[in-house]
This record gives C-alpha cells, structure tokens and sequence, in this order.
C-alpha cells in the first residue's frame, strides 16, 4: 500500500539549510520574489535565542521545490561574483 502523503505536493519538503536566520531570511525573500513561498524552521536553536547550535531549515511545498531550487543555484552564482574586498561594510561599532 503507498503513502498517500508522499505523493502530496502541499507536502512541506527541505530545500536547504544555514547556521544563521539573517541566512535563511535572505533566501526566503528571493523566493518570495520568485511567487514561492517558504518558510524556516529551526531560528530558535540557533545564535542568541538559546545559546545552542542548529541549523535553519528552509522550507518549501513539494511542489516549488525544482524551481526553489533554480533559485536557490541563481543565489549561489550571484554570491560567487562579488568581490567582497570592494564592498563597504561601514566602520565597526565599539
């Protein structure tokens, strides 16, 4: 007999993972501008909330996955054309 909710495309599924929430937020607004909609799963085992360590876990439905992660792969590629010597993170704060 099979799983009927294997099959189901609403169904929540894994695109990725970060350590940070700000990470995980970045990719959840690109998404949205792309019309899929995500959510995370995780934030509060992660930096200050509960002093622990933990993933962020984005999630998408089963159905946005193959174009989540199309996006997801632009991302990558944008990341890797900045120079990150040339960008202006402002002074440091005391």
């Amino acid at each position: 007999m099979s799983n009927p909710i294997q099959g189901d495309l609403n169904n929540p599924t894994t695109l990725t993972r970060y350590c940070s929430e700000v990470e995980a937020a970045a990719i959840l607004a690109a998404l949205s501008e792309s019309g899929i909609q995500g959510t995370t799963t995780g934030s509060f085992t992660t930096g200050f909330q509960a002093k622990a360590t933990g993933d962020v876990t984005v999630v998408v439905r089963q159905s946005d996955l193959p174009r989540a992660k199309e996006v997801l792969a632009e991302i990558e590629n944008m990341k890797k054309d900045i120079d990150w010597s040339a960008v202006d993170v402002g002074e440091p704060e005391e």
